[in-house]
């Protein structure tokens, strides 16, 4: 099928991968988008953190908590401008949007833009909204909300509201150390965005899938490889004369140099990129390849499960779960996260970038 300038620009965004290796993922993919990240993610051309993509979309994220700390909104409205996003009137529109979602019962955003506007009861949320755009002098997007209910919640706006978080907790004893400790771990969500709480939240195919990203993507980069696996490459190669006289001249000069991968060309790369491919089963056996693997897979899910994270105010390296349970021990309670929302603006969408869909084009026509 016809890959578009438009499609490579948005999977580049998402990605962070070259034009000519994105316009290849798609075209490998038959331009199935998920597809194609996973093709790059295996290559080692993009990473699982930016599975949101470059934050280019403007606008505010705001929270707002029950004067009971048991229920509490988070909501992102676009617009087009940071200097709409910094706007007073813009700001309090958003803050009235999240109290009456607050407020209210919304199954979902249909059911509330179709709800009586609380800012002006004599037209509906959509229809106010309308008259602010009017008002503004903007586009702008309610793109999403939710609302949750606990023992005690708390929300934590970071940049101004470019992030916004909401935490929720399982506690009986809801004190002032326990909602400080919910602001410390929604400060921590903002800065090391954490995919999951823990790893039983992860389903066994989601983790069968980023251990096979994480194998391919080690095979992608034999530089990484377990030493005595890299050196059968090397004979691998040689011996079927894959490589350039050039290449083979650079790897007998600086084969005892660490930094041997800068003097081989990308074709050389290429080749032992091939070769390990071929042998993936037989790696996968391999007792030195699957600790690789294994050290790779801990520290990813270390990354993005948020009980494993390092706690960033800790002094002694302990973790996220070892603080909670810290917090709960001190104050003689039960006290366990249950759940936290995450929205940071624009993430996911794109600002209008005709300089950058031409570049696009222009490589994608040569």
């Amino acid at each position: 099928m016809a890959i578009s300038a438009a499609d490579v620009k948005k999977l580049r965004e998402v990605t962070g991968a070259g034009m000519m290796d994105c316009k290849k993922a798609l075209t490998e993919t038959d331009g199935d988008f998920d597809a194609a990240i996973e093709f790059l993610r295996k290559k080692g051309m993009a990473t699982a953190e930016k599975k949101a993509g470059r934050i280019a979309a403007e606008g505010i994220v705001s929270t707002v908590i029950s004067d009971d700390d048991k229920t509490a909104t988070i909501i992102e409205v676009n617009s087009e401008t940071d200097f709409v996003a910094k706007n007073e009137v813009f700001q309090t529109y958003v803050n009235g949007l999240a109290k009456q979602i607050n407020d209210g019962d919304y199954a979902d955003m249909a059911a509330f833009l179709a709800a009586t506007s609380e800012i002006d009861s004599t037209t509906t949320v959509e229809e106010h909204h309308k008259a602010m755009i009017a008002k503004i002098g903007e586009n702008l997007t309610i793109r999403r909300f939710e609302k949750i209910t606990g023992d005690v919640v708390v929300s934590y706006i970071h940049m101004g509201g470019k992030i916004g978080v909401l935490v929720e907790a399982e506690c009986d004893n809801k004190n002032d150390a326990i909602k400080e400790a919910m602001k410390n771990i929604a400060m921590q969500i903002a800065a090391m965005n954490p995919q999951y709480i823990n790893r039983e939240q992860i389903s066994a195919a989601e983790l069968a899938k980023e251990k096979e990203i994480i194998v391919d993507s080690s095979l992608a980069d034999p530089a990484s490889l377990p030493k005595p696996i890299l050196n059968a490459l090397f004979t691998e190669v040689l011996e079927k004369n894959a490589w350039s006289e050039e290449d083979k001249k650079a790897y007998e000069e600086q084969k005892n140099n660490k930094f041997l991968f800068n003097f081989l060309s990308e074709e050389a790369k290429q080749a032992l990129r091939d070769a390990a491919a071929t042998h993936k089963d037989e790696y996968l056996e391999n007792k030195i390849f699957a600790g690789l693997v294994e050290g790779r897979f801990s520290k990813h899910l270390k990354e993005i499960c948020l009980v494993d994270q390092t706690y960033v105010k800790a002094e002694d390296k302990e973790n996220v779960k070892q603080y909670v349970e810290k917090v709960a021990k001190d104050n003689g309670c039960s006290f366990s996260i249950k759940k936290f929302v995450r929205f940071e603006t624009g993430e996911g969408l794109e600002k209008k970038n005709e300089d950058f869909a031409a570049e696009v084009a222009a490589q994608m026509n040569k």
